[in-house]
């Protein structure tokens, strides 16, 4: 076990040998850390927290009651094999949380970034990729190989299908079931979630300005709403070449040519 000094961790708190404790850590009361747990610096463990497997969180994380990471994946494919969590510096990990590590299937490894928030009852599975700055609200949860891009919002009681995959700063109603990609800085809500236009409140909150969401949305109508014939990829490419040096269009338009293992999240018709 190797735990610096400036560790506090409560004497009913069980820390087993072999765990890496960094700087000013904190062990709550009752909380379990297995032998292969790394924990940065300044990351804090409330009371009842466990946090075992092969399973690495970044500095300044909060790890709040009840929480359960790294147990092994819920997936009957899996037989034991090596697999890996690893979660970003600064996140909030509310009560009852559950992030699981990865499969054979997947490579084996679930990484969560930095500066995420997930609210209470909140589920990762085994082999998703989430992005920096993500929120998950009470009780959304991500099925496994889900990826989900910087700055996404998951309302409370979502659910997501394996392998879907959510682009940057995109937005998903609460109690909405997704079962196909949803494009970069699109909103989408509904028992069957269907695309519902941008999230134009959460692009100006990080500094888009007027001309680059009006071009964002001549380039999502283009692509959605006014469909001119043609595939979505080439409507997609057809909107880009309109306004080739918006980032945002850019990214919409790459995520949707890119493609997936799923259909893409598209309007009610």
């Amino acid at each position: 076990m190797s735990v610096h000094p400036s560790a506090r961790i409560h004497p009913s708190a069980v820390v087993e040998a072999g765990a890496q404790l960094g700087a000013d850590c904190v062990v709550g009361p009752f909380s379990v850390v297995g032998p292969e747990v790394v924990l940065g610096e300044g990351c804090v463990l409330h009371s009842h927290a466990v946090v075992v497997g092969a399973t690495e969180i970044g500095p300044r994380s909060e790890i709040f009651p009840f929480a359960s990471l790294g147990h092994k994946p819920q997936d009957l494919k899996f037989r034991g094999e090596r697999s890996r969590l690893t979660i970003g510096a600064d996140c909030q990990i509310r009560e009852g949380v559950t992030m699981n590590p990865g499969t054979e299937g997947g490579g084996g490894l679930t990484t969560v970034g930095e500066g995420c928030l997930f609210m209470a009852g909140a589920h990762v599975a085994h082999d998703c990729r989430i992005g920096n700055r993500v929120i998950f609200a009470n009780n959304a949860t991500c099925a496994g190989h889900v990826t989900v891009g910087d700055f996404a919002f998951l309302g409370g009681l979502s659910a997501v299908h394996q392998f879907v995959r959510i682009g940057t700063q995109a937005m998903l109603g609460g109690m909405s079931g997704l079962e196909r990609d949803l494009i970069p800085f699109g909103m989408a809500v509904g028992d069957r979630a269907r695309l519902s236009g941008l999230n134009v409140v959460g692009m100006k909150r990080r500094g888009f300005n007027h001309s680059q969401v009006l071009e964002l949305r001549g380039g999502y109508r283009r692509i959605f709403e006014e469909p001119e014939g043609g595939s979505l990829e080439e409507r997609a490419r057809a909107a880009l070449e309109a306004a080739p040096e918006n980032p945002a269009l850019r990214e919409m338009a790459e995520f949707i040519l890119a493609g997936g293992d799923r259909r893409f999240c598209i309007p009610a018709t």
